[in-house]
């Protein structure tokens, strides 16, 4: 394990939707999606009124208007979006150079070695809120720890307008009581094949050594077996180019069932949405490989009307893609998840967001 390391992460609150309630005093209080209205809509955000009824980013405006039916459906605007997201941004700089963006709305920042010289990670912390809310008048949450993984986890406690600090001598503790559906990295299929393993916590999945998580999981188990002792060695890394969209893994035993092919997709499904989040791209069209035991070779596509906003939209787009494979005669030893028709966020400003069903 490396030196430890001051971790901040940094998520703003309902970004598309507080944006828009700030630009529009009419619309504060209420709630509000950002995103097309009529059957063929999407929810692209929802203030956080209109979460409480259950209305998420991803789901179908038809469904969020069953839902609540006071919703204010807004086109969006993600020329104003960008334009806070770099106020946002200029105030992460003025206090270090190790910015590592995941969207518009969030980002790692390493502090260690800040620029103004602060000890104290938590007060870095409190003065990048207090300077985003005089800035933009928008309220960010912020997790402090030692590492990319805690960081996050934090950041999503005491929402909105949140701070949460995980010391290095609580890391392990605050792991092991922790959900294992609240783990980053651990989508619904794997949570679900946890619970009947009988892991429910970090402590339970603590309880299992790598050569088994691997073995179970792929390579991501190295990644279970470490997080599960609060140990992320990541490091936060600036913008970095990469040539291809893709990612794929060969598994060291042949996979048939269900269950198992959707466990195999979910880290490829993260690598890649990580990659749009962080390079603010997005994809029309999904792409699944799969190589059978024999080494042929096909490809399934699914494309949209409008670019794939969500990472729970990707998944579900990359399932159904599977599902048309299934029942399979033979054995899978590789599957790849890919993405095409890339677009960056101005390019489809103003577009209603519209979704194929």
């Amino acid at each position: 394990m490396t030196s430890l390391r001051k971790i901040i992460h940094i998520d703003m609150d309902a970004f598309f939707a507080s944006v828009e309630q700030r630009d529009n005093p009419s619309l504060r209080g209420k709630p509000v999606a950002v995103g097309g209205s009529g059957n063929r809509g999407v929810v692209a955000a929802a203030s956080y009124e209109a979460r409480k009824f259950g209305v998420r980013s991803a789901m179908s405006s038809k469904i969020a208007a069953q839902k609540c039916p006071n919703l204010i459906f807004v086109p969006p605007r993600f020329e104003s979006y960008r334009a806070v997201s770099l106020q946002i941004r200029d105030i992460f700089a003025s206090y270090t150079s190790l910015i590592e963006p995941l969207s518009l709305d969030e980002a790692y920042l390493d502090v260690t070695n800040n620029l103004l010289g602060i000890a104290s990670a938590t007060e870095i912390a409190q003065q990048i809120k207090a300077k985003i809310k005089n800035t933009t008048q928008l309220t960010a949450s912020a997790g402090v720890s030692y590492n990319k993984f805690l960081a996050k986890i934090a950041s999503d406690y005491n929402k909105p307008d949140g701070l949460f600090v995980i010391k290095p001598s609580q890391g392990e503790a605050f792991v092991e009581q922790l959900e294992i559906h609240r783990f980053h990295g651990i989508g619904k299929v794997t949570a679900e094949k946890m619970h009947k393993m009988g892991i429910f916590t970090g402590k339970d999945l603590k309880e299992y050594d790598e050569a088994f998580l691997k073995k179970h999981f792929g390579k991501i188990g190295s990644y279970y077996y470490y997080i599960a002792r609060g140990i992320d060695d990541r490091p936060v890394n600036p913008d970095r180019t990469r040539k291809s969209v893709g990612s794929e893994n060969t598994f060291h035993q042949d996979l048939t069932a269900r269950a198992e092919l959707q466990i195999g997709l979910e880290p490829l499904i993260q690598d890649v949405w990580r990659y749009c989040e962080k390079h603010q791209i997005y994809s029309r069209t999904v792409s699944l490989k799969v190589k059978f035991n024999d080494f042929q070779i096909i490809t399934r596509s699914k494309t949209t009307l409008s670019p794939i906003i969500d990472s729970h939209l990707l998944e579900r787009l990359s399932f159904e893609l599977l599902e048309q494979l299934l029942p399979v005669a033979k054995g899978i030893r590789l599957l790849g998840i890919s993405l095409s028709n890339l677009e960056s966020t101005q390019d489809w400003e103003g577009k209603q967001l519209t979704l194929e069903f």
